[in-house]
């Protein structure tokens, strides 16, 4: 009998994290009346995020000038007689189109609803002033991994989470960040939203568009278009590689591998519809191998991907318009 393996442990978001942390650093302020410091290690999961294993410190003090902060000039968010600042290793939102706002730490609004929450229950024994940060150790190099720098969020990374729980390995955390980048293009005027898939995809985009412009959409091809349609991005140029493009033609909305292969008898047969050539499937078992069967008609055959892989698209999304760009 197979062995079944353990099941893949949920956990906690960075903001779920630091709220705990606030909380712990704010009771030990209020009871000692000593700066107080409170860590938490994100270990809690088995999810593949940059963040697993990140060690969150909160301080909280009656003095200002005992934190230290990420050295990018912010504003604090105010929670009642507290400033939360932004500390070492946590990211200052320096562009607009974010849902924290521009100037101030990176931290999303449900973490710091949780804090609130915090400070509210001990209200009644906050008489003085308070001042805090949030920091994650090694968090400028972690922030280095992510797209943060190019939407803005420097010095560190976000603190984020909406439901506080992490599924593991799951493609929430991915489709969060397609999400926050296909909002910031639009809130930074772009009207053309490029979509990229694969390296030779990215640098193809990074050679003739605007970075601020560009996502990675990893294989979430449906995913991402659906997210540009919510909100508001029509015009689209996609950009990919011809294997990645046949599986769209043939209907892949993820082309991971684990979601399907190409069906090269159909393939075969298209090919012999649209291009009047006939190849033998059995022999192929890569695009790069068909292509070179095909080769002066290589060009045809790309023309072909690209024609069917904008008509899927458009059967998928009729009111998006969408331009297909193969790069080989």
């Amino acid at each position: 009998m197979k062995e079944q393996s353990a099941p893949l442990r949920r956990g906690y978001t960075t903001g779920v994290h630091a709220a705990v942390a606030f909380g712990a650093a704010l009771e030990g302020l209020l009871a000692s009346g000593e700066t107080t410091q409170s860590r938490t290690e994100k270990m809690d999961n088995d999810d593949l995020d940059v963040t697993k294993g990140c060690e969150i410190v909160v301080t909280c003090s009656y003095y200002r000038d005992v934190l230290v902060c990420n050295p990018i000039a912010h504003t604090p968010y105010t929670i009642g007689k507290i400033e939360l600042y932004a500390g070492e290793g946590v990211g200052v939102v320096t562009k607009a189109g974010l849902k924290p706002p521009k100037g101030y730490p990176a931290i999303n609004p449900a973490p710091l609803k949780a804090m609130e929450a915090r400070v509210a229950h001990h209200a009644h024994k906050i008489t003085r002033h308070i001042y805090a940060t949030i920091s994650v150790t090694d968090g400028q190099a972690l922030a280095k991994k992510t797209a943060n720098a190019k939407v803005g969020v420097l010095g560190g990374i976000s603190i984020l989470g909406s439901t506080g729980i992490v599924k593991p390995v799951s493609s929430d955390a991915y489709l969060d960040s397609i999400a926050t980048e296909i909002g910031f293009a639009r809130e930074n005027g772009y009207e053309k939203l490029v979509l990229t898939l694969g390296n030779s995809a990215l640098a193809y985009a990074k050679t003739n568009y605007d970075e601020a412009q560009i996502v990675e959409i990893g294989n979430f091809v449906h995913d991402a278009l659906e997210i540009a349609q919510e909100k508001g991005m029509y015009d689209i140029t996609f950009i990919c590689g011809i294997a990645k493009a046949v599986k769209v033609m043939q209907g892949c909305k993820n082309t991971h591998n684990r979601f399907g292969s190409i069906d090269f008898e159909a393939l075969c047969m298209q090919i012999k519809e649209d291009l009047n050539i006939e190849i033998a499937h059995q022999k192929l078992n890569t695009v790069k191998g068909l292509t070179k069967e095909l080769g002066a008609y290589a060009d045809a055959f790309y023309h072909m991907v690209k024609a069917g892989t904008d008509e899927q698209i458009k059967h998928w999304f009729p009111n998006l318009k969408v331009g297909t760009v193969i790069v080989r």
